[in-house]
């Protein structure tokens, strides 16, 4: 068969017709790469290609997660890369890749309040859901804001075009946490949760303000990250301030609050600056106290960098609460220390059963132990996506008459703008696991809709 032939064929195995197949090679050219020519029709084609052919949502997804999130996606993207270095940092054709990397960034809103918090008076947003992808399953997925180009545009032409709600936590609480989230809750009828959290740092920990000094303007404290400062940089941050006049100059000032907007560092004596400790930030991200001691404090960190803000999470899933007074099935991918399940809990809302896959050891003893401190229902636990098959789901869809609600946040490794050397977008190893959550969506709601 001519590389032309192959395609087409392969178009085809995926649901698509072979007009639109033909359509689409004579639009972006044969020598494009395959995953290019699915991504100018559209993957939300392919679901509804497959109801007129009676093809299973799951057997479409399993299709679709064979060229984007298995084997053959390695394969593609690394063929890509080379093409984009070939040419310039272009892949062939004008079409956008699997990523989007060459669409647009999607604008973020300023301030970055989502569809609505409270007391935040902006332009009322009314949304109105196809049928088809109102809940249940409800769903509820949370990444990075300030992903790679493309990258949201993407995610959200996978989750069945629903427009992202981005919000900033410091509009919650002290610290900031400017995330994403894709979701067909209602917007209506949200609540935060009660006691509101602090907004300032002074109002979070009063005590660090004795040894605040009046050039350090902060009232608030940036993301919290995975990582702190070392010792050294503390050290060197005091040397400085010890050498210099009062108040130091002003390249010493600069210096020393770039290193604490960093970091995150807080006064803690004359001239001397600390990271958070574990407790401040299980504080700042709503969660109780020593909800990860017990781990190491490096495992701490982690494990609180990588997590939701629970105070946020809680806002967007208060509307449960009236449409499940009798408790909920939840179904939790990438559950991490369970910042949905703790904000569910605040909520007043009883889960009767959480599956959870979560592939972290630390992660699951943290979720495990608040389970069992504070939880009456089913916990499941499972150790990876990828272990967790369609027949696997069409299973606890039997066993518990469906699922309330799909929660998770794939990882963000590639997408963070922290990281430096593997900014790969969704093309990355750790963050390519978003087709699983899809994946696994779609084998929920196909599995429900034969109920």
């Amino acid at each position: 068969m001519s590389e032309k032939d192959e395609k087409i064929k392969s178009l085809v195995d995926m649901g698509f017709s072979e007009d639109e197949a033909n359509m689409a090679i004579t639009r972006c050219g044969v020598d494009v790469d395959l995953w290019e020519l699915v991504d100018s029709l559209g993957a939300p084609r392919i679901t509804e290609d497959s109801h007129s052919r009676n093809i299973s949502d799951h057997q479409v997804t399993d299709q679709c997660f064979d060229l984007f999130g298995g084997g053959k996606k390695a394969r593609l993207m690394e063929e890509s890369k080379k093409k984009r270095n070939r040419y310039g940092g272009r892949a062939q054709g004008n079409q956008p890749s699997l990523d989007g990397s060459h669409d647009e960034p999607m604008p973020l809103p300023n301030p970055m309040v989502g569809f609505n918090l409270p007391g935040y008076l902006q332009p009322s947003v009314t949304r109105i859901l196809p049928k088809q992808d109102t809940g249940p399953p409800f769903f509820y997925y949370e990444n990075v804001a300030q992903a790679p180009k493309g990258v949201w545009a993407t995610i959200s032409r996978f989750l069945y075009d629903i427009q992202p709600e981005f919000v900033d936590s410091k509009h919650l609480c002290a610290t900031a946490r400017k995330r994403g989230y894709i979701h067909n809750l209602p917007i209506e009828n949200r609540s935060p949760l009660l006691p509101v959290p602090p907004k300032t740092i002074f109002e979070a920990f009063p005590h660090y303000k004795k040894w605040w000094p009046s050039w350090d303007l902060r009232t608030q404290l940036n993301c919290l990250r995975t990582n702190i400062a070392s010792a050294k940089l503390t050290e060197r941050i005091g040397r400085a301030l010890a050498s210099s006049d009062s108040p130091p100059a002003r390249s010493v000032q600069k210096y020393v609050m770039n290193e604490c907007r960093k970091g995150n560092l807080v006064w803690i004596g004359k001239n001397k600056v600390a990271p958070l400790e574990p407790e401040e930030m299980e504080y700042l991200l709503g969660f109780p106290k020593d909800h990860t001691r017990g781990l190491g404090i490096t495992e701490r960190y982690k494990s609180l960098g990588n997590t939701f803000q629970v105070d946020t999470v809680a806002y967007h899933l208060s509307v449960l609460k009236v449409m499940f007074p009798n408790g909920v099935n939840v179904l939790s991918l990438f559950t991490g220390i369970g910042g949905g399940e703790v904000a569910l809990h605040r909520l007043g809302i009883h889960m009767k059963a959480v599956v959870s896959v979560e592939i972290g050891k630390a992660n699951k003893r943290i979720f495990r132990g608040w389970w069992d401190q504070t939880q009456t229902g089913t916990l499941i636990e499972i150790d990876d996506v990828k272990s967790l098959t369609d027949d696997r789901i069409v299973s606890f869809v039997s066993r518990f008459g469906g699922f309330d609600l799909v929660i998770g946040g794939s990882p963000c490794n590639n997408l963070a703008g922290c990281n430096r050397y593997n900014r790969d977008g969704l093309e990355g190893e750790q963050s390519a696991l978003f087709y699983h959550y899809f994946r696994i969506l779609n084998a929920v709601k196909s599995a429900m809709a034969r109920m």
